[in-house]
């Protein structure tokens, strides 16, 4: 498996256009699977399921319509994208697992650092509680979104990913509804009052990747 790390910020253009075609060569047995860790500058994307009354500042930074699943999010600099194209024919064409297993490698990353990351019933991605904010009106606990999730599949090879908030400029995220939930923030692992570092995320990344995800055997790449 390639892992490669971005320099600089990356259109979403050129990563796309990346993806797609890394996508096609695994899915053909020319290439190892591959998870690739970058920055875009900042933009929003639509994915398939995207409302129109949810880009709500359409002038403010470029948007572009993503083919991936997901309604609208935003990317730019202090966010840690992960593209993943990995076989799912592979690892047993079961979508709503390996979604699973993305928000368990996100989950793992962030326990990393002391986070408790966690799912919520009818929302993807993952979520942090905030006992340092005040209460909802009736009473639960605040919490806010820290990572996205969004792929598309093409021959049972991913593309696309995640994103986790490393330190991102949050008021970039004021232009959208995120993934279409009004009554939630966003957070970040500074925000959480973290001295956090990219370089710091992208070894929990790999360190935890094995036993959330995990490698395929060669053997059985390719089986499409």
């Amino acid at each position: 498996m390639e892992w490669r790390v971005w320099d600089g910020l990356v259109a979403y253009e050129t990563a796309l256009a990346a993806m797609e075609e890394r996508a096609a060569q695994i899915a053909a047995g020319t290439a190892d699977e591959a998870v690739w860790l970058l920055e875009h500058p900042p933009i929003y994307t639509a994915g398939t399921s995207a409302r129109p009354e949810d880009l709500t500042d359409p002038g403010r930074f470029p948007v572009h319509v993503a083919g991936r699943g997901g309604q609208y999010t935003y990317h730019g600099p202090g966010q840690r994208i992960a593209y993943v194209m990995l076989d799912v024919g592979a690892r047993g064409r079961d979508v709503r697992r390996f979604v699973a297993s993305l928000e368990d490698w996100v989950i793992a990353t962030l326990a990393e650092f002391g986070v408790r990351g966690e799912r919520r019933q009818g929302r993807v991605g993952v979520w942090v509680t905030r006992p340092d904010k005040p209460a909802y009106a009736d009473g639960t606990m605040r919490e806010d979104k820290i990572a996205a999730i969004g792929v598309k599949l093409r021959r049972w090879v991913s593309f696309h990913g995640l994103s986790i908030n490393v330190d991102p400029d949050l008021s970039h995220f004021d232009g959208i509804v995120p993934c279409g939930i009004r009554e939630h923030g966003v957070t970040s692992l500074v925000d959480l009052g973290l001295p956090v570092t990219m370089a710091d995320v992208d070894v929990a990344l790999r360190r935890t990747f094995e036993t959330t995800i995990g490698t395929v055997p060669p053997a059985a790449l390719g089986s499409l």
